[in-house]
């Protein structure tokens, strides 16, 4: 097995490119994310197979090059992300394009708003779980984003023996009053 590319070499062109545009950059969530009047337009990330450029709102991009693609699993809506392989394939013109387009849409106002979430459904084991009357009344006052990622959590298990253990695991999260993911949060 060979040593995997860290693209620093990489990233730092395409770096360069996108400061040759109106666009400023920050760091947000541990990687380069370029702004234009304080909104996302475009992140900057290496990972072990390929780097990538992530447009925040790359849904209404033309894409006239066909290759912008959406991140797995269907959550990403509006961003679109931009894989690269190898240096070669950076192509200065028509990244420029992409970043004056994503700039331009960014000024026209166009915004793909996420969608009302609906009513929350506790699951059946999540229900049986509240006869603790203790754990019902930490949920009840968990905030809504947190009461979701918990119901989802036990959802997406497929197996009864996964879903008993994950109810486990979360059973002090919810009575601390903690989220799922607080631990990665800072």
């Amino acid at each position: 097995m060979g040593k995997t590319p860290n693209w620093q070499e990489e990233l730092g062109l395409l770096r360069a490119i996108i400061a040759k545009t109106a666009l400023v950059e920050t760091t947000k969530w541990g990687i380069p994310v370029y702004t234009y009047d304080g909104r996302n337009i475009v992140g900057v990330a290496g990972f072990k197979n390929h780097f990538t450029l992530w447009f925040y709102q790359g849904v209404f991009l033309k894409d006239k090059m066909q290759v912008l693609t959406t991140a797995p699993g269907g959550k990403a809506k509006a961003m679109r992300q931009w894989r690269f392989t190898a240096r070669e394939q950076i192509n200065e013109p028509q990244l420029l394009s992409y970043l004056n387009e994503a700039i331009a849409n960014e000024k026209a106002g166009l915004q793909l708003k996420p969608e009302p979430k609906g009513q929350l459904l506790i699951p059946a084991i999540l229900s049986d779980a509240f006869k603790d009357n203790g754990l019902r009344k930490a949920f009840d006052v968990l905030a809504p984003y947190k009461q979701r990622e918990y119901i989802e959590y036990l959802t997406e298990a497929k197996r009864e023996a996964t879903k008993l253990a994950r109810l486990d695991k979360i059973r002090p999260l919810i009575l601390a009053g903690a989220g799922l993911h607080d631990q990665y949060k800072k």
